[in-house]
């Protein structure tokens, strides 16, 4: 009996640390096409709970390295990759455009953040722009507890209206379960309108 839940435990931790990447992973590539397609259309695409409406590139992280963000960051959306805040701006938008992903299972979309560097970029792009922000600091140095919410202010830490545009990237602290939160902000640096 032992061995039977044994091997059932295992074979748990097995699906969550590797079979969601698969599935995760197949889902984003679809979700990345799929919004593609969307935006070659005249209508305006919107954030909808669940539903991929900018990519995120981190170049630090490959030329090739692409995700979709999703609007909402519960557990079933972010296991469609990467989650935006709703109650947080959009891109290019005064305000903070926070964003949140997993290290560890569904895709693993954030598990080389705490690699970030000050100066790094990342780069949204929507249906009309590229937005290029340029981290403040690398996500490594600012560790902050789920209950800490005033990382996902218009101005973190701040009770003041915003009059710039910020970047906000959230992860687990521990590459392993942890309810502590890495955490780093940007700037906007650039502004490329699609034709």
């Amino acid at each position: 009996m032992f061995l039977v839940v044994g091997v059932g435990l295992l074979g748990w931790v097995g699906w969550q640390y590797f079979g969601t990447g698969i599935s995760s992973n197949h889902q984003m590539g679809k979700a990345e096409d799929s919004l593609r397609n969307q935006w070659k259309a005249p209508a305006v695409v919107k954030p909808s709970t669940g539903k991929p409406f900018v990519l995120l590139r981190i170049p630090r992280f490959g030329a090739d390295w692409q995700k979709p963000v999703v609007e909402g960051v519960d557990a079933d959306d972010l296991a469609r990759g990467i989650g935006h805040y709703p109650q947080t701006q959009l891109p290019g938008q005064p305000g903070n455009f926070a964003i949140a992903g997993h290290r560890v299972t569904h895709g693993s979309p954030f598990r080389k953040l705490l690699e970030l560097q000050k100066g790094d970029q990342v780069v949204v792009e929507t249906q009309d722009a590229v937005y290029t922000y340029e981290l403040d600091g690398s996500p490594r140095d600012l560790t902050v507890k789920p209950t800490d919410t005033w990382v996902l202010d218009p101005v973190p830490g701040k009770r003041e209206a915003p009059t710039t545009s910020i970047i906000t990237l959230t992860t687990c602290q521990d590459l392993f379960h942890s309810p502590d939160r890495s955490v780093a902000f940007g700037h906007l640096v650039k502004v490329q309108k699609k034709s």
